[in-house]
């Protein structure tokens, strides 16, 4: 089969899901629609649409874009169907009903930035980070009714180095997860539709990715210093690990590093270094590096301690 003959259908909505559409662009690949999120609503009253970065980059280039409210629409249902796809490729979107991803004659497959069966779920960079992994990477897999769980095609692996952030990850895996995609669409067009994959191994010792909410970022000083150092690199820069200073004011934290100076202090304690600034951890004091108090620009950690001699702790 022709690459101009396999109709496909794209979907997804964040900067992630772009470089797997630019390579299919650029590649030459029929995509036949794109489908993302709604508008989202922005700005201080909320009375301003911003397009997905997914939907802007297919009208840049000319592409039909569809925008669901509801994935089991009828008039959506029908409006996909009409594009006949033969493939339909997700990156980064929203759980699907089988009446969308059974639809195509080939399937729909999905790029996961992890390496499954490890890290199902909404966030799988962060959590890999955040756990200390060192090592994630992409899968595709065809779709199926539960989430994350349907049969591997490929994976690729990804090394993630002790000083890595999201940030890093994101990058690495968002060109892998590009490579990836189209490797797995040239094996359904070398086989005619027709693609090994295998099931998901069983492992006893899962890990998951659940979504990040607000209340997910605040840093435990209880931890040791280890776990509190992979945390706040997990949520680097987006969307930040956050604490609470002994005058109530929120600071996040976005790059630490390690003195392997043991404590006794009594976790969030503070203390001074000459110009760094140390929080106490369980087991280790644990260097601050770049933050951002509420109302402020990010700035280095010196800095943050030339205006704010008056902090004794950190809210654990």
């Amino acid at each position: 089969m022709e690459k101009k003959d396999l109709r496909i259908i794209f979907m997804g909505t964040p900067e992630f899901a772009v470089g797997t559409l630019q390579r299919l662009i650029e590649g030459g690949y029929n995509v036949v629609a794109v489908v993302t999120q709604p508008d989202k609503p922005v700005g201080r009253h909320q009375d301003q649409l911003q397009p997905s970065q997914v939907k802007q980059y297919a009208l840049a280039h000319n592409l039909p874009v569809l925008q669901p409210v509801k994935m089991k629409d009828p008039a959506f249902i029908e409006q996909l169907a009409s594009y006949k796809a033969d493939l339909q490729v997700v990156v980064a979107f929203r759980m699907l009903p089988e009446v969308v991803w059974g639809m195509p004659r080939f399937g729909t497959f999905n790029v996961h930035a992890a390496l499954l069966p490890q890290y199902r779920g909404a966030a799988p960079i962060n959590w890999a980070v955040i756990n200390g992994e060192t090592e994630t990477g992409v899968t595709t897999f065809f779709l199926d009714h539960d989430i994350d769980t349907g049969r591997i095609i490929l994976q690729k692996h990804f090394p993630i180095p002790d000083d890595a952030d999201v940030e890093y990850v994101y990058d690495g895996l968002m060109n892998l997860g590009a490579e990836i995609a189209i490797e797995t669409i040239d094996l359904v067009l070398q086989g005619d539709g027709k693609v090994d994959s295998m099931p998901q191994p069983e492992i006893d010792d899962l890990h998951t990715a659940p979504k990040i909410f607000k209340e997910t970022c605040q840093i435990n000083w209880n931890q040791k210093a280890k776990q509190v150092y992979d945390f706040i690199r997990g949520l680097s820069p987006y969307p930040g690990a956050w604490t609470e200073l002994s005058n109530h004011k929120t600071l996040k934290i976005f790059r630490t590093s390690k003195t392997g100076a043991a404590t006794t202090s009594e976790p969030g304690s503070i203390r001074i270094e000459g110009k760094n600034l140390q929080i106490a951890c369980a087991d280790e004091w644990l260097q601050l590096e770049t933050v951002q108090i509420s109302g402020k620009k990010r700035m280095e950690a010196r800095d943050f301690l030339n205006g704010n001699h008056d902090i004794d702790q950190f809210h654990c």
